[in-house]
């Protein structure tokens, strides 16, 4: 039942996308390639006193790397760049360690899975790791590989 819904949920929001398309304004921007598939994705931000007022994305990829993207948008707006850190670390080890599911992930939690399945890992992480070069303005092309 609970692997229905989380099939449920990465469907929804792979098929209608969250906060997909160019954020004019952003004063964030990063983009990130996973050469193995061939996923892309394009983040912005518009981030004012420290907190994430906005964030938007493009790109194209599988069912895993554009939800993961959607999910994390909805997840991260209205976020400090401190609690959107401590965020994308959680969701990282969430589909990178063993570790129990934590309630404070939400919807995020329907990643757990994707630790059992290596490849996927970087489809579901791109736009976190695409995230963490926006939020340092690092600027170049962060890569899965």
């Amino acid at each position: 039942m609970i692997n229905e819904l989380y099939q449920e949920i990465i469907l929804d929001h792979s098929k209608r996308p969250r906060n997909f398309g160019r954020l004019e304004g952003a004063n964030r921007h990063a983009l990130g390639h996973n050469p193995l598939c061939g996923d892309r994705c394009a983040l912005f931000l518009k981030e004012r006193d420290g907190r994430i007022e906005e964030i938007r994305f493009e790109g194209s990829g599988c069912a895993i790397s554009t939800s993961s993207a959607s999910l994390m948008t909805e997840a991260l707006k209205g976020k400090t760049v401190a609690e959107a850190e401590q965020l994308l670390k959680r969701f990282l080890d969430l589909v990178t360690k063993d570790q129990p599911l934590t309630e404070d992930l939400g919807k995020l939690a329907v990643f757990a899975g994707v630790r059992e399945f290596p490849a996927r890992v970087k489809c579901a992480t791109l736009a976190w790791h695409t995230l963490r070069a926006a939020l340092r303005d690092a600027g170049g092309v962060v890569s899965t590989e």
